[in-house]
């Protein structure tokens, strides 16, 4: 019974993903269909596959990659990105990486 209240919570929390990337798309002028978003989350969920990363972490990684999708963005950039996050060794990493993009020291 536990795994399906898990189950249950994550289909909840996916929701909640995916309803927030759509508000930000929208304000970002971005393509905010479900269609998008689920893909979106799916490769995010695939660039950290070799983790067992939490929704929150997960919802990060999908956020940056829904602000990467902006016009004036370096692809360069984004497949730098997507190269770290498959090279992280653990959710730690990928948190550091994510938080490392804000600060200006990073680049």
């Amino acid at each position: 019974m536990p795994d399906s209240l898990n189950h249950f919570e994550d289909l909840d929390t996916l929701q909640a993903v995916q309803q927030n990337l759509q508000q930000i798309a929208l304000q970002f002028e971005l393509p905010s269909d479900t269609a998008a978003i689920r893909e979106l989350y799916e490769t995010a969920e695939e660039l950290v596959s070799h983790l067992a990363p939490d929704p929150l972490t997960l919802a990060r990684v999908a956020g940056v990659l829904l602000v990467y999708q902006l016009p004036d963005t370096d692809s360069d950039e984004v497949r730098w990105f997507k190269s770290e996050l498959q090279n992280c060794p653990d959710i730690e990493s990928v948190e550091e990486l994510i938080d490392s993009l804000s600060r200006p020291d990073s680049l």
